[in-house]
């Protein structure tokens, strides 16, 4: 649970000590981007965000083994594999931009594990959607892909734009919401 809060802190904590960081027009990748204000910073915060969320995918399939399929949580596994990657390997160039390969890999890892993350909601909703203590999260994750499917593409719209960073955030903070839930769930019941 710590993972989704670490996430947020961090891109907050970025518009109070990043110059001219604007949360607005800024996506949170910039704050880790080639040669950004303080990079070392954002950079360890956001692998160890990504590091804990990974962690916690082999609890999600510890958790649910042998009440359900384990698809959703090995697809889960990958996407967040794929995040901690990102947060090492893939930063976005200078300015945010996306001019080399690295930066262009960073972009296109994120929307492959956005992609591997719905798929493994849509996975936990039909697995979970008749066991006892997940029902509601079962239909909380099938209500969420067409949510993050909605926000991903008013993302997509304003990307390069004035309000991209505002739009982003609402995007990635359903992602963190997600993230905390399940991780509650886990917790529950188990």
């Amino acid at each position: 649970m710590l993972a989704p809060i670490i996430y947020t802190v961090t891109w907050i904590l970025g518009g109070f000590i990043v110059p001219e960081y604007n949360h607005i027009k800024k996506d949170v990748s910039s704050l880790f981007a080639v040669g950004a204000h303080k990079r070392w910073l954002f950079s360890s915060l956001f692998i160890t965000g990504s590091a804990l969320l990974f962690i916690f995918s082999f609890g999600l399939i510890w958790g649910i083994a042998g009440s359900s399929s384990i698809v959703g949580p090995i697809l889960f596994l990958v996407s967040t594999f794929i995040g901690l990657i990102v947060a090492i390997f893939f930063p976005l160039d200078e300015g945010g931009e996306l001019k080399t390969l690295r930066g262009k890999m960073h972009l296109i890892l994120i929307v492959i594990s956005g992609i591997a993350v719905m798929v493994s909601m849509i996975f936990l909703w039909l697995d979970n959607k008749t066991l006892a203590g997940w029902i509601g999260f079962a239909w909380f994750s099938l209500v969420s892909v067409p949510v993050l499917l909605i926000l991903m593409v008013i993302s997509g719209i304003f990307k390069g734009g004035p309000y991209m960073g505002l739009t982003e955030r609402f995007m990635v903070s359903y992602f963190q919401i997600y993230y905390f839930v399940i991780a509650l769930m886990v917790f529950i019941n188990n």
